[in-house]
């Protein structure tokens, strides 16, 4: 598989929720797949204030070291023995020193090009982190254990099953949450990948300026929508960051 990057990534995001009632979104937003080696390779210099990837932004947020370093700790803490020769990552730009990503997925490649797993990085509007490994295929999902609180209105319960895709052309990622024997909710990011050439970079930046406040904006939202439903909000717990998430010794 060779597949483009950087690449930008006109990405179409989807939620539904099916209980206690059904509730739907969508948006469009803007977000590149990029090589961990050299995340801002498509971004120009002068640009990076209002676009770029930044290796403080995943994993422990004091922890100087780049991406790849950070990916091979978290491998390694967690018993996998991938070689992630190449890391293909899936996540929103920083824009004017903020940066919110509901989800960054590493795509972990072998030498030849053949996935070997994913790591699906989830980021809470509390500046909390969780990296959940799954042992997926090019043609197999995974199921994990949902150990992170993201939404207020559910409850840290139940099963993920997450199923990606990354082609030469697209990339996608599907999410199934399940909670006492029911599908409860589904959210999914798909988009076509576009080569980050200077003109189509710029393009994107000047079309969409600010997508982390936008994408952060809304989910503060929907949240306020849903809590007028009077959907019962589930109190956060401490939160523990799984091994090889936490700063070097």
């Amino acid at each position: 598989m060779v597949t483009p990057a950087p690449a930008l990534v006109r990405a179409r995001v989807r939620h539904r929720r099916t209980r206690p009632f059904t509730y739907e979104l969508g948006h469009r937003t803007t977000m590149w797949l990029v090589d961990a080696a050299d995340p801002d390779a498509g971004f120009p210099r002068w640009l990076r204030a209002l676009a770029s990837i930044r290796a403080e932004d995943h994993f422990a947020a004091t922890d100087p070291r780049p991406l790849p370093a950070k990916v091979r700790s978290f491998l390694d803490a967690q018993g996998l023995s991938w070689s992630a020769h190449r890391v293909l990552v899936l996540a929103n730009a920083r824009s004017l020193g903020y940066v919110f990503d509901p989800l960054t997925t590493y795509f972990c490649l072998d030498a030849d090009g053949r996935l070997e797993g994913v790591l699906a990085e989830v980021h809470n509007t509390y500046g909390e982190r969780h990296c959940y490994p799954l042992e997926v295929t090019e043609t197999r999902g995974a199921s994990v254990d949902k150990e992170f609180y993201v939404s207020p209105f559910f409850a840290v319960e139940g099963r993920y099953d997450i199923r990606t895709r990354l082609t030469d052309s697209r990339v996608a990622v599907a999410v199934t949450l399940t909670q006492g024997g029911e599908q409860v909710f589904t959210a999914s990011v798909h988009g076509g990948l576009e080569p980050a050439t200077r003109s189509r970079v710029l393009r994107a930046v000047a079309a969409d300026p600010m997508p982390s406040q936008r994408v952060s904006a809304l989910i503060r939202f929907h949240g306020v929508r849903l809590w007028l439903h009077r959907l019962p909000v589930v109190p956060r717990r401490p939160h523990q960051s799984p091994r090889g998430m936490r700063n070097p010794a």
